[in-house]
């Protein structure tokens, strides 16, 4: 999750810095990215483990781990170039605007798809745990609340339009189950 997120980031920080007159995120915005995101993985020791997956032990597959990143960290660019696209074309974005849209795509893509990479098998048939399921919901929340929040305007961010939303749940959807397909190519590749 952690390897496949940071690359991604890095590439679409790296292409993002490239292409705009201004930076793409702040450097307190993106502390408090990473804070939250890694709240967010708290929760991760007590999740449920697929039993088919601990009945013998295993050994960590580094092959499988660079594949990941390789594969996975791709679409999250892709899509964070998507966002960047429509914040810029389509909402004719202010910088402030930009880095607050990023922010929450980037927060909630990259938190969300712990449903989806926790499991070797289908995410709607392995169910998280309780405290896995509602830490990841809340910072996903967060993410979304921060723009309207007292401290927004000191943090950089402001209100967002609200058919930004709908792009939102729109791309999250598609970026997960994006991700969900290359998961199991992925997986059957390594016959896991």
């Amino acid at each position: 999750m952690g390897t496949s997120s940071n690359f991604g980031n890095m590439f679409s920080m790296a292409g993002a810095s490239a292409l705009l007159s201004f930076l793409p995120m702040l450097p307190t915005q993106i502390l408090l990215n990473n804070f939250l995101y890694d709240t967010a993985q708290i929760t991760i020791p007590s999740d449920n483990v697929d039993k088919d997956y601990v009945r013998i032990p295993r050994r960590w597959d580094m092959r499988l781990i660079r594949n990941f990143m390789i594969f996975i960290g791709p679409i999250s660019s892709i899509y964070d170039f998507l966002t960047f696209y429509v914040l810029l074309y389509f909402f004719h974005a202010s910088q402030v605007e930009f880095h607050t849209g990023w922010f929450v795509e980037s927060l909630a893509t990259q938190t969300l798809v712990l449903f989806i990479i926790r499991t070797t098998g289908n995410p709607l048939k392995s169910r998280p745990s309780v405290p896995l399921t509602i830490t990841t919901i809340v910072i996903v929340m967060i993410g979304v609340l921060i723009p309207y929040a007292p401290l927004a305007r000191d943090l950089g961010f402001t209100a967002l339009p609200g058919p930004f939303y709908k792009f939102l749940a729109i791309s999250t959807a598609t970026y997960l189950f994006l991700v969900e397909l290359a998961k199991r190519r992925l997986f059957a590749r390594a016959q896991i």
